[in-house]
C-alpha cells in the first residue's frame, strides 16, 4: 500500500459546533437533503472514499446552544448511497439500543442495495439519557455494554456467514431454488441474546459490510482487535496514535487475525483555505463562537478534575491529573488523547479546547491546502493510521475546500487515489474477503 484512505464526516455545521453562529451559516441545514446530496456529491467527484455520520439515539442538553447529530444516519446516508454510484456510507448503530438480528438483516441488505458499499460504524452509546427512550430504568454500565456488544458482534457475524458458496441454485429445469443444506441457523443462546437465524438473503457484494469501531476503553480495545475491519480513534500526538496502532495490531494478530486486515483511520478536525492566512482568519472565528465557561467544566470533568477547580486559563499540568481514566468519563479515548497532550507541558483549558476543535478531542489541523496535505503525509509516514476521517471545522466551508484544495495534492503525490480502484468499500480499504461467507448472488 503507497497511500491512504479518506473518509469525509458530514457532521453539520461541523465539528465546531457552534458554527451555526457564522454569518454565511445556514442554521437548518443539518435537516437539509439537499444540503447533504451536494456534500456527496462533492465527496464523490473527489473520490473520497466514504462519507461518515456520527449518531446517538437522545437529545443532548447541547442542543440549547447548537444543532444535534439531527436525521436518522441510516435513512440519510442510505439516501445519499442512492444518488451516488461509488462512495462508502459509514452508519453509526448502537449494540446497545439494537438488536443483532434486525441490524444483521438492514445493513445485509444496504450491502446489496449499494453494490458493496455500506459500513456500519459500532458503538456502545454513551449517553445516558438514551436508556429512557428504550424503556429501560437506567444506561447499563461500560462494562456491561461491552460485554452485550461482543456477544452482539458475534451473532450479527455469524448471520452474514449463514449461506455457503453456491446456496443458490436457480435451477429452472427442476424448480430448485436454493440448497437448504447450504443456509444455515446459529441457533444462538447467550446472555443478551437467542437468535435463531438465518438471514433471508445471502452475502452481499462485499461478503460482509465492513465493520467500523469506535472506543477507547478496555472494552473497546478488545472488541477492535476481535471484530473490527477499521477503528476510528482519536490521537493528539503522533506517539500517541503510533502506539494505538501498535495496540490494536497486537491484538488483532492476539485473536489470530492478520494485523494487516485491521485499519486505523484517525480523526482529524480540518480547517482549510486558500492561504494559511485565510484559515487563520476562520479560526479566530470559529473560536470566538465557543462557549468557553461550559466547555471547560466539561473538559475537566472527562479528565477527573473536580468542577471550578481550574477557570478557561489557569495550565492543567500532568500532576494536577487523576490516576487512570476516571469513570464518569464520556469518552475513554478522548481522554487518552488529551492526557498525552497535557504530557507534553501544561496546557489551559482554552488551549485544549481551541486545539481540540471546540471540545470534540480531536486534533485541529489548520493551513492552506499544501500545509493540510504536508501534515497528513507526515503523520501517515509516521506510522500513525492506515488513513484518515477528515472532519471539517466548518462543513459549510471545509468539506468543499478540503475535497477541492487538498485531495488534488495528494494525489498528484501518489498517496489517495485518481480513481476508485476497486467497486467496494472494503476493495478500497483493502480487506480481504471474509472466509466463511458465500460469493455474492449473481443479480
Amino acid at each position: 500500500m503507497t497511500g491512504f484512505h479518506l473518509n469525509l464526516s458530514l457532521m453539520t455545521p461541523g465539528h465546531f459546533r457552534h458554527a451555526w453562529r457564522l454569518p454565511h451559516a445556514d442554521p437548518w441545514a443539518y435537516l437539509d437533503i439537499s444540503h447533504f446530496q451536494r456534500l456527496a456529491r462533492v465527496a464523490e467527484k473527489a473520490r473520497i472514499d466514504a462519507v461518515f455520520l456520527g449518531d446517538g439515539p437522545a437529545l443532548r442538553g447541547e442542543i440549547e446552544e447548537a444543532p444535534g447529530t439531527g436525521l436518522d444516519p441510516l435513512v440519510l446516508l442510505g439516501a445519499l448511497a442512492a444518488i451516488t454510484t461509488d462512495l462508502g456510507v459509514v452508519i453509526t448503530s448502537s449494540t446497545t439500543y439494537n438488536s443483532p438480528y434486525n441490524l444483521a438483516r438492514r445493513f445485509q441488505a444496504l450491502d446489496h442495495v449499494t453494490r458493496g458499499r455500506a459500513a456500519v460504524n459500532i458503538v456502545t452509546t454513551g449517553t445516558p439519557a438514551a436508556a429512557a427512550n428504550f424503556g429501560l430504568a437506567e444506561h447499563p454500565d461500560k462494562e456491561t455494554r461491552y460485554r452485550r456488544a461482543h456477544e452482539f458482534l458475534d451473532v450479527v457475524t455469524r448471520l452474514w456467514d449463514g449461506w455457503e458458496p453456491g446456496a443458490i441454485v436457480a435451477d429452472k429445469a427442476t424448480g430448485r431454488y436454493a440448497d437448504l443444506d447450504r443456509i444455515h441457523r446459529i441457533d444462538h443462546e447467550g446472555e443478551f441474546f437467542s437468535v435463531a437465524g438465518p438471514l433471508p438473503v445471502p452475502a452481499g457484494p462485499q461478503g460482509r459490510p465492513v465493520l467500523v469501531q469506535a472506543g477507547g476503553s478496555a472494552g473497546g480495545l478488545a472488541l477492535a482487535g476481535d471484530f473490527a475491519d477499521v477503528v476510528f480513534t482519536v490521537a493528539q500526538t503522533r506517539g500517541k496514535a503510533v502506539a494505538f496502532r501498535d495496540d490494536i495490531r497486537a491484538r488483532a494478530a492476539a485473536a489470530g487475525r492478520n494485523p494487516d486486515h485491521v485499519k486505523i483511520s484517525l480523526g482529524v478536525v480540518v480547517l482549510v483555505a486558500a492561504t494559511e492566512a485565510e484559515a487563520r482568519r476562520r479560526e479566530r472565528e470559529l473560536y470566538d463562537t465557543l462557549p468557553i465557561e461550559r466547555l471547560t467544566v466539561a473538559l475537566t470533568r472527562n479528565l477527573g478534575l473536580p468542577d471550578g477547580l481550574f477557570g478557561p486559563d489557569d495550565p492543567i499540568s500532568p500532576a494536577d491529573l487523576p490516576e487512570g481514566i476516571p469513570d464518569g468519563a464520556f469518552s475513554a479515548g478522548f481522554s487518552v488523547s488529551t492526557r498525552e497532550l497535557i504530557a507534553e507541558g501544561p496546557r489551559t483549558p482554552r488551549e485544549v479546547i481551541q486545539r481540540g476543535a471546540g471540545g470534540s478531542g480531536h486534533r485541529l489541523l489548520v493551513g492552506s491546502a499544501e500545509q493540510v496535505a504536508d501534515d497528513l503525509q507526515a503523520w501517515f509516514e509516521a506510522g500513525t493510521a492506515d488513513g484518515f476521517t477528515i472532519m471539517p471545522a466548518d462543513t459549510s466551508v471545509d468539506f468543499e475546500n478540503f475535497a477541492r484544495l487538498v485531495v488534488p495534492i495528494l494525489q498528484e503525490r501518489g498517496l489517495f487515489q485518481r480513481d476508485y480502484a476497486d467497486p467496494t468499500l472494503r476493495g478500497r480499504y483493502e480487506l480481504p474477503w471474509p472466509a466463511r461467507t458465500s460469493e455474492p448472488a449473481t443479480v
